[in-house]
């Protein structure tokens, strides 16, 4: 990160920097703590758990202390609790706590002199030079990983582990057997973080920051070659991953995250001698990185909590600052900087707590400020910080805007604040919420996304459904994964309007001074029933004729659900009261209203929310949204809404919209915008070929007792190569260790499975076994047993089967996949131990079985997980499609474009 020659001008630029020579002076004051005592280092790895950091009483996040690693208290009800899952959950921030404060300290021995300050830090960077062997690569979560439970955790442990051991070594500070220590964790830990390359995602900016690190560390040109220039490196994904609108293609929060291994990624490689920013389009989207969380910011400074985010997280936030701090000088605008403005306003505000991230713990256990200052940032700063700083808040003034790559639209009228997904539904963090409507006004966010809450809680499933969202769905189902366009969007003479498009569905919203007009219309050859959720803020009075009956509405989560119909003509009112404010939703188009109950922002509990419906080929729903009711009217396309005495007539014009204030005054919209180019992942892993099989047909039905007896065993399938395994740290050990043969047969009443497993110790989860409460995936995953997939017909949803033999006899457990069709009954059958593992018989009996006959395909995939004694996850799992790869994340789930082919004989 620095060498002898930077440290000595670095040191120069402070000396003559008043921000700076505080920010140094303050950096002393807070290493008191530790220079006064070696903070506790956990002996254990970090677990990912359900109960692990969370109050049993009433589910808050504890409080991390870094002095404190056995009591945890929870900030709502006061109360500290202990234990080893707790103490798990602790170790993850601590190891990081403590990898940044060595390099905390470091800096202040290669800036200040720090004698003591230089001390402290090489002893914990000699601890986990002695200790970094003894954490077990295992029981991981998300890819290789010793002190953690997922490899991009290791990746920013290590990036401040490094920063600390450069500091030292080029100050002349760093001994000969410390520094020892630091290079075999260094290169271990190449080994971990360079084997597991996620391809396009905002961990893998992480990955390759800390192989930098690595490169920079160990003078490695060609491992620091492929950080840099490789297809997943640093500069592929400033590129593909920023789009052109400057915006992390998995939204705000993953922007942030990225944008801070970037720039801290850069920081590494300018000090071989590089700087990828000298090349202008590398400079300019790197501007654009730093700008578009700027546009998309809520008016209260939180970013909008777009897909898989944190919710209500300001962007004042402390590590945010550093970014734009850091991006200032990196990639500089013209003067006067709007970013330098937009910082400005960032130090005015009341400064928030800073939360715990993975990659920012520097204020841990301390109050905050009341106001922030430069002087109250991290050692990073120190070297990334500009000497001087002239922003002024006043002149940051955002207007209408529209993120072309995110499909983003956000149109700003006085001090409305609303805003169109009309995009790309965003990777493995994007939720089924296109044409979702985002509301804030005069300080209230009237309508929000809600973010996803915590990854181990049942509530994440709720937050990734569309009826969790402002935004439509068909026939009650949750939106498939896809991507809306955005057709139109403009603004001008007070007036901006955007509509954009999911499959037969468009929403069109137009933002004038008093109010906000939404239009969402179906268009369809058939028929449907349309849903449209409205999450408002507050307390609810619903105005609306008719008597309330039981509904139901799906999900596990929703309470208290009831509808009454909507006469033709009849309009609904909805007023939302919160802060002394209120907002009226008026609305017409609609025969059903309902109402219910379910979590609404993450932490606030059960929330109510309404839900226009209407059904046909093409329901309008023509609503406004205003401070107070207005009168709206319908005919056909024309739109008339009335406040006080003044008439605003709305219409469709062929290319835009057109509102007349009166006669003579008219707003023509247009802004027709291009098709969206067709996203191309940076790096795809699709198997070269499909696997095909033989199913063989049955004159009579196999007893299904737990052996191959009755079955047809001419035509074998077999799991038994490494490119059929998917591990979790350790690679395939062959087939006499653990492998499968499968015999698929069949008759006009179902499919037959009989699979013979080697693996020389079973292990089974008991029906009956207490939770393991690790996740929101199933326990019967960290088992032996297997895995079924069958797509009868082509355009059908597949059925999906988790099957567990019961340790207590002979008989199979099995789980339906969620998302997949099919019920437990389905399956029967039976298992049995042998001398070389077990074996499970089983019928599949799904409705459309019975059309099937010779000569038929049909989709099928089988998968055997494979658990050992001692962890706590499985170890990996067989497939029989192929195509190698890790588990992480697969749950009991699998892929049905990987599906391979069985025809029936």
């Amino acid at each position: 990160m620095v060498t002898a020659e930077t440290l000595a001008a670095r040191r120069e630029t402070i000396a003559g920097s008043s921000d700076l020579t505080r920010l140094l002076a303050r950096l002393g004051e807070r290493a008191a703590p530790v220079l006064k005592r070696l903070p506790p280092i956990p002996s254990a790895k970090a677990l990912l758990s359900v109960d692990g950091g969370v109050c049993p009483d009433d589910g808050t996040t504890l409080r991390f202390d870094p002095w404190s690693p056995t009591a945890h208290e929870c900030p709502r009800c006061g109360k500290s609790y202990g234990g080893e899952r707790h103490e798990r959950w602790w170790a993850r921030f601590q190891h990081l706590w403590v990898a940044e404060r060595a390099a905390h300290l470091a800096a202040l021995a290669a800036f200040a002199g720090h004698d003591a300050a230089g001390a402290r830090a090489r002893e914990l960077l000699g601890h986990y030079g002695t200790h970094y062997f003894e954490y077990p690569n295992r029981d991981n979560v998300l890819g290789p990983s010793r002190l953690f439970f997922s490899t991009y955790l290791e990746s920013i442990w290590l990036t401040h582990y490094l920063a600390a051991a450069m500091m030292l070594r080029e100050s002349g500070c760093l001994d000969r057997a410390t520094a020892d220590g630091v290079a075999r964790v260094a290169d271990e830990a190449a080994t971990l973080i360079g084997e597991f390359d996620e391809g396009f995602s905002n961990r893998q900016t992480w990955h390759s920051t800390a192989l930098a690190a690595i490169a920079v560390w160990f003078e490695d040109e060609e491992l620091l070659r492929r950080a840099v220039e490789g297809p997943t490196g640093l500069i592929s994904h400033l590129l593909q991953g920023f789009g052109r609108d400057g915006m992390w293609f998995e939204g705000e929060n993953y922007h942030l995250f990225a944008l801070r291994g970037l720039l801290l990624g850069l920081d590494w490689v300018r000090s071989a001698g590089v700087d990828p920013l000298e090349e202008p389009e590398l400079a300019t989207r790197a501007r654009a990185a730093l700008e578009a969380p700027a546009l998309t910011a809520l008016p209260d400074l939180t970013f909008p909590a777009r897909k898989d985010s944190r919710f209500g997280t300001s962007l004042a936030q402390p590590m945010y600052l550093e970014l734009w701090e850091a991006g200032r000088g990196s990639a500089p605008g013209t003067a006067p900087d709007e970013l330098d403005d937009w910082l400005a306003g960032l130090y005015d505000a009341p400064a928030p707590a800073a939360e715990s991230f993975d990659s920012y713990l520097h204020e841990a256990g301390e109050p905050p400020p009341t106001r922030r200052s430069r002087a109250d940032l991290s050692w990073w700063m120190l070297l990334a910080m500009a000497p001087t700083f002239q922003g002024d808040a006043t002149r940051w003034r955002p207007g209408s805007t529209f993120l072309e790559s995110q499909g983003l639209a956000i149109l700003r009228t006085g001090g409305r604040y609303a805003s169109l997904e009309a995009g790309a539904y965003g990777g493995g963090h994007g939720h089924p919420d296109r044409l979702h409507l985002t509301l804030h006004e005069r300080g209230v966010h009237w309508l929000a996304d809600f973010g996803a809450g915590s990854y181990v809680s049942r509530d994440l499933f709720w937050y990734r459904s569309t009826l969790a969202h402002n935004a439509p769905r068909l026939d009650r189902a949750s939106q498939e994964p896809g991507d809306a366009v955005c057709e139109f969007f403009d603004a001008k003479s007070g007036w901006s309007w955007v509509r954009g498009r999911f499959g037969p569905v468009s929403r069109t919203l137009v933002s004038g001074p008093d109010y906000l007009l939404d239009v969402v219309e179906l268009d369809s050859e058939v028929d449907h029933r349309i849903d449209l959720p409205w999450h408002l803020a507050g307390r609810l009075d619903l105005r609306s004729a008719g008597a309330w009956q039981a509904d139901s509405l799906a999900g596990e989560l929703v309470t208290d659900a009831e509808r009454q119909p909507i006469g033709p003509g009849d309009q609904v009112r909805v007023v939302a009261s919160q802060s002394g404010q209120t907002l009226a939703l008026v609305s017409r188009g609609a025969t059903e209203l309902l109402r219910a109950t379910a979590p609404g922002p993450p932490g606030a509990g059960p929330t109510p929310f309404v839900v226009l419906a209407g059904e046909g080929r093409g329901p309008r729903f023509v609503s406004v949204l205003a401070p107070s009711p207005l009168s709206l009217e319908v005919d056909g396309d024309a739109i008339a809404v009335t406040t006080g005495a003044t008439i605003h007539r709305h219409q469709p014009i062929p290319d835009g919209w057109e509102v007349a204030l009166s006669p003579a005054d008219l707003v023509r919209l247009g802004g027709r915008r291009a098709l969206p180019r067709v996203f191309e992942p940076l790096v795809t892993r699709e198997p070269p070929l499909r696997q095909s099989g033989v199913a063989l047909h049955l004159s009579a039905v196999p007893p299904l007792n737990g052996t191959v007896e009755g079955f047809d065993r001419d035509e074998a399938l077999a799991l038994d190569h490494e490119d059929q395994y998917r591990r979790s740290e350790e690679p395939y050990s062959g087939p006499d260790d653990f492998s499968a043969v499968a015999f698929v047969n069949w008759d006009d009443d179902a499919l037959y499975l009989a699979v013979d497993v080697t693996k020389p110790e079973i292990v089974l989860r008991a029906g009956d076994a207490p939770p393991l409460l690790l996740d929101n995936e199933p326990d019967d995953i960290h088992s032996d047993g297997v895995e079924i997939f069958l797509r009868v017909e082509p355009d059908a949803k597949p059925y999906g089967f988790l099957v567990v033999p019961d340790p207590d006899g002979r008989s199979l457990r099995t789980r339906a996949v969620q998302g997949f069709a099919g019920e437990p009954a389905m399956v029967t059958g039976a298992w049995t131990a042998t001398d070389s593992g077990y074996v499970v018989s089983l019928a599949l009996r799904v409705p459309e079985w019975g059309t099937r006959q010779a000569s038929d395909r049909v989709g099928f995939d089988l998968l055997v997980n494979e658990m050992l004694s001692d962890r706590e996850r499985r170890a990996g799992q067989l497939v029989w499609s192929g195509g190698g790869g890790w588990v992480w994340l697969k749950g009991d789930r699998q892929d049905p474009e990987r599906f391979g082919e069985l025809e029936l004989a």
